[in-house]
């Protein structure tokens, strides 16, 4: 052991002093000259400073160097991770946290995990949430103690809403007589995950190595059986930093995928019956699709009854370009229907509903009075009450509690079974109708589109047809939420694949659309895949350092700025207020605009070491900068294009 510490120290001694050997200047040349020819990566603070700042005194040096610790507690909460399959961790660097980064970093080798170094515990757990949608499996996201969980609160609230796998590692010290005087006092809690557990699906601190790895495993387990959630493992500082007092003792439990549940076979029998019986069916689709094979599924289950699709855009879940999906006539068929069928639907009761916004708040009901409804959905497995993203109540006539994918095979089968020779028929003649309805809505977008084409600001609908332009054929996924756009890329591009949206936010926090296009970017990384994120300003500005995180790890995602220069949404209710009250209607104009001054996105992207232009407010020549920025991407670089837009 002294051995090796007597190694540890020489290996120290020499590292300084070639550091210092650096910056001698040479003759004739100043000290400022010398420091300016040292490499980027080694013109940080010196060992000799990091030592002196952090360590004290040269015997407290020597005190520090004699409690070498060659077996930590965190080199085994690595080796969990690994166990887990988690290949990334968003990381704000952070003291509670510093043995398992470190272990990350030299015991684990910066791969799986590999770390996304943050500026911001929000940007982190947006990462997650993004890079969940994309590929399909969980990311975790580490977080600095109470604060710092405080901080990535919005972001795992909007996952939460959003039903998405994440798992947060949040670092505490549960034994007060191991905190240090001052800081870790108050970066520290007696119960860390309270401030966070009415939205995570499970929580827990473990008291020991072994229990850390029963506990995340079975957090990773949970957070990824529907109905999908984050979940949040508290990771005590002295079990990352005491050694590990006899590694052959612990176990890591095999990682396991819960099979999702299956609707009961009576309950879907008895579905399949009501949709094969009915004249007028609609399927209402919102997160009913998981992957590739989920859409495809989607489409039997539709071209088996004829029935209209509309797609709520939760997910990917059925191709635009689809003779039934026709999500633009949505109160149309709603009004008609029969027998509606919600697959995955968070919010039941505004299918069947609508709330006016004028005092009182009157609602009135959309659908017949005899109309019946057939509700698929996880979310009746599990649910918590404080928060609304339960949404009001709405009695399904046939509620099945189950995963939505995983029920359509059998519900598919069983509508063949209950389809006889005459309700065939009433299916086949609906054919016609829809692809002639269909036919007509997307004319009806393309001429929409058309409408102020030359205008500056630029048209929402311009600018999506400029991207799609340049788009349309590559491998390519829109990373962003399409309502500020007016939902032209669904009324007007070719969406077929499940990777080529990921849906919007959940819980439509703001601050959620750069981390998370950047999280669903890194998960495109490698792949070929193009992402494409349509910014909002007003969301840009709560997290731009996002840009640095995507300059620093070399992660090609194209963002278009959607720059209207306003919080268009709080624009829209203050007018609203202004009107309603016989007010001043343009005093919207305080507190919604982002101007005196403008904001600069493209010289701010350029500081944060992303490629940019903009902004760029003729149309003319929009087509053309996209190109060049695309070109940068198609390098393996984020790019960034500065917009002047209309408000949607």
């Amino acid at each position: 052991m002294e051995t090796n510490n007597s190694g540890r120290r020489g290996f120290l001694k020499g590292a300084l002093a070639a550091s210092a050997a650096t910056m001698v200047a040479a003759p004739g040349e100043s000290a400022a000259q010398a420091a300016a020819k040292v490499p980027a990566s080694a013109s940080g603070p010196s060992s000799r400073t990091v030592a002196a700042e952090t360590m004290g005194s040269h015997s407290a040096h020597d005190d520090e160097l004699t409690g070498h610790v060659h077996n930590p507690g965190s080199d085994f909460m690595v080796d969990v991770f690994k166990a887990a399959k988690i290949d990334y961790v968003a990381v704000m660097t952070a003291s509670s946290n510093r043995g398992l980064q470190e272990s990350i970093v030299n015991y684990g080798g910066n791969k799986a995990p590999e770390m996304i170094v943050c500026c911001h515990e929000e940007a982190a757990a947006g990462f997650a949430h993004g890079y969940a949608k994309m590929a399909g499996k969980p990311m975790a996201c580490m977080v600095h103690a109470n604060v710092g969980l405080q901080h990535a609160s919005m972001a795992i609230y909007n996952a939460w809403c959003d039903r998405v796998p994440m798992m947060v590692i949040a670092g505490n010290t549960a034994d007060a007589t191991k905190r240090r005087p001052g800081v870790e006092w108050m970066h520290t809690a007696v119960d860390q995950a309270v401030m966070v557990r009415d939205f995570v699906k499970f929580d827990d601190a473990p008291a020991s190595l072994q229990h850390y790895a029963e506990s995340f495993m079975r957090a990773r387990s949970i957070a990824t059986t529907p109905p999908m959630e984050p979940v949040l493992i508290v990771a005590d500082g002295e079990l990352q930093e005491s050694p590990i007092e006899d590694r052959q003792a612990l176990r890591i439990p095999k990682r396991v995928d819960v099979s999702p549940p299956e609707g009961d076979a009576r309950a879907v029998a008895q579905a399949a019956e009501m949709l094969a019986g009915a004249k007028n069916p609609v399927i209402v689709v919102d997160r009913a699709a998981r992957s590739q094979e989920g859409v495809e599924l989607l489409v039997k289950l539709a071209e088996a009854l004829n029935a209209p699709v509309i797609d709520l855009h939760a997910r990917m879940n059925f191709p635009t370009t689809h003779y039934l999906n026709q999500s633009s006539l949505r109160r149309k068929y709603i009004g008609a229907a029969d027998v509606i069928l919600a697959l995955e639907v968070d919010d039941l009761w505004a299918v069947a509903n609508t709330v006016s916004d004028t005092p009182g708040r009157p609602s009135k009901g959309l659908v017949k009075p005899d109309a019946r409804i057939v509700s698929i959905s996880a979310n009746y497995l599990y649910a918590k009450s404080n928060f609304g993203d339960l949404q009001r109540y709405q009695a399904a006539d046939l509620p099945i509690a189950a995963d939505a994918q995983a029920t359509l095979p059998s519900l598919i089968e069983a509508i063949a079974h209950a389809t006889s020779a005459a309700r065939g028929s009433v299916i086949a003649a609906r054919k016609q109708p829809m692809q002639a309805a269909f036919a007509a809505m997307r004319a009806a977008a393309r001429n929409s589109a058309a409408l102020g084409w030359d205008a500056s600001p630029i048209s929402t609908a311009r600018l999506c047809q400029e991207i799609w332009a340049q788009i349309r054929n590559e491998k390519w996924a829109l990373v962003s939420q399409p309502q500020f756009e007016s939902f032209w890329a669904h009324r007007l591009w070719d969406i077929t694949e499940y990777q080529q949206f990921i849906g919007h936010a959940g819980g439509y926090g703001i601050g959620y659309g750069l981390p998370a296009a950047a999280g669903a970017a890194l998960a495109c990384k490698g792949t070929g895949r193009i992402p494409v994120n349509i910014q909002p300003d007003g969301d840009f500005l709560m997290v731009p350092s996002v840009l640095w995180t995507l300059a620093h790890h070399e992660i090609p995602l194209l963002t278009i700025m959607h720059n209207n220069r306003a919080w268009h949404q709080e624009t829209m209710h203050l007018v609203r207020m202004s009107s309603r009250r016989e007010r001043d209607p343009e005093s919207w104009r305080h507190g919604t605009l982002i101007e005196a001054p403008y904001v600069d996105y493209a010289l701010v992207a350029k500081g944060m070491g992303v490629w940019a232009e903009g902004p760029i407010s003729d149309p003319a020549l929009l087509g053309p900068a996209i190109g060049r920025a695309l070109a940068v991407v198609k390098r393996g670089l984020p790019a960034l294009l500065d917009v002047v837009t209309q408000p949607r």
